[in-house]
């Protein structure tokens, strides 16, 4: 019974991380508009690290710099949010599919107030949206230890 429970427990555990909860939130404006409020955020280096970017569909996966996630093994693991917009007949819908809610930090509502922070400087002429958003390059590969030319001894 005890290793049935446990097994139980383990399948629930392993299963969590790929449940992230679908906020929705509708706009008055253009998802244009929004798209450029979306991009400033995510541009945020001290709060984002934007993984993939889809400019023509306005959708990009991103990882809160905070986001720590230890899994039931001990294993330090990040988990991507992702955003995309949706056009609606009276505005735009932004879609935000966040892994992290809860005790240390709200990683929806975080991401929603830095929109609506953005969205409101572009609208007062304060901000220009970026043209594009930062996404880190790969990291290079290790360098090689150079082969000596003379031989062991």
């Amino acid at each position: 019974m005890t290793r049935l429970t446990v097994l139980s427990l383990l399948a629930i555990a392993l299963a969590m991380p790929a449940l992230g909860e679908s906020y929705k939130n509708t706009y008055p404006d253009s998802c244009n508009v929004l798209w450029g409020a979306v991009k400033a955020a995510l541009n945020m280096q001290e709060n984002y690290n934007v993984k993939n970017i889809d400019y023509a569909h306005m959708s990009a996966d991103y990882q809160p710099k905070h986001q720590v996630h230890f899994d039931i093994t001990g294993t330090l693991t990040q988990r991507d949010n992702h955003v995309y917009l949706t056009p609606k007949a009276d505005g735009c819908e932004m879609h935000v599919v966040s892994n992290y809610s809860g005790w240390g930090h709200n990683d929806e509502g975080d991401f929603k107030k830095r929109v609506d922070d953005t969205l409101a400087k572009i609208k007062e002429g304060k901000l220009t949206p970026p043209d594009t958003i930062v996404v880190p390059a790969a990291s290079p590969a290790p360098a090689q230890p150079a082969e000596s030319s003379a031989p062991a001894n």
